[in-house]
């Protein structure tokens, strides 16, 4: 991993610029980083998925990439869940989002681990050249501004609001994530192995195209199964994108402690 990471340095001499990065909490604004949505599809039944976990954690903490803010979802499938090691944080709803890239990429099937940059690249997730890249590129292009407003926890549930220019065109997604650590994997591809995860979907919903006009919204249902451990604190991940090409048009993340 420490090569790939020295790699993706490599790519990144290439493109920068002399800009610091931004803070994490972000939305675009004008002569700001601009927030790139990067997702990984993985599974801890995997044992190609580690490096691309690390990669992603990596991207996250560092935000080594000049002019763009990388906002990261670690999101697990479920369809390695039979080969041995049930993934605690693998959803069904993942397996359909990931199936929605499949068909909009033309892609042959699903495959982990997977990265999709702003909606509209994809790539095998554990290579550092095309991730520093695609991050790049995507930030290249200026996206709408949207804000989260009021948001707050209450009873397990997360309540807050979206403004931003009403687009008919694309539709609202919202995303709470938090980081995880798996003690063990005592079965599968990675028996034996501690793996590490940053911002781990507990749960995804599409709140339809009119939902940023600042009505209440909520999530809940964002509790870890089985042995599944999370730490640190939450993250709201909300997103445009568009209805035919599933194209990230604007993106902002707020974190909230437990």
């Amino acid at each position: 991993m420490a090569l790939a990471i020295s790699l993706l340095t490599g790519v990144l001499a290439d493109l920068a610029s002399g800009q610091p990065s931004q803070e994490s909490n972000v939305a675009a604004s004008p002569g700001a980083s601009q927030p790139v949505l990067v997702e990984l599809f993985t599974s801890e039944g995997c044992s190609d998925c580690p490096p691309a976990d690390e990669l992603l954690g990596w991207l996250d903490a560092t935000q080594p990439v000049p002019g763009a803010q990388a906002i990261v979802l670690s999101e697990h499938v479920t369809y390695w869940n039979h080969l041995g090691w049930r993934d605690p944080f693998s959803l069904d709803a993942i397996d359909e989002r990931q199936q929605q890239y499949v068909a909009r990429f033309r892609l042959d099937s699903s495959y982990t681990p997977q990265m999709v940059v702003d909606g509209a690249v994809q790539f095998v997730g554990n290579n550092p050249t095309k991730l520093g890249a695609a991050v790049a590129s995507a930030a290249a292009t200026p996206k709408a501004k949207i804000e989260i407003e009021d948001a707050h926890l209450i009873g397990g549930a997360l309540s807050f609001s979206v403004r931003g220019d009403n687009n008919s065109g694309a539709t609202l997604f919202a995303a709470v994530a938090q980081n995880a650590t798996r003690s063990e994997v005592d079965r599968g591809e990675n028996a034996g192995r501690t793996l590490h995860h940053v911002a781990v979907v507990r749960t995804m919903k599409d709140f339809g195209s009119k939902a940023t006009d600042g009505r209440l919204l909520r999530l809940s249902g964002f509790t870890p199964s089985g042995a599944g451990k999370t730490e640190g604190p939450l993250r709201l991940v909300v997103f445009l994108a568009d209805r035919k090409t599933g194209h990230v048009l604007a993106i902002a993340e707020q974190t909230f402690s437990l």
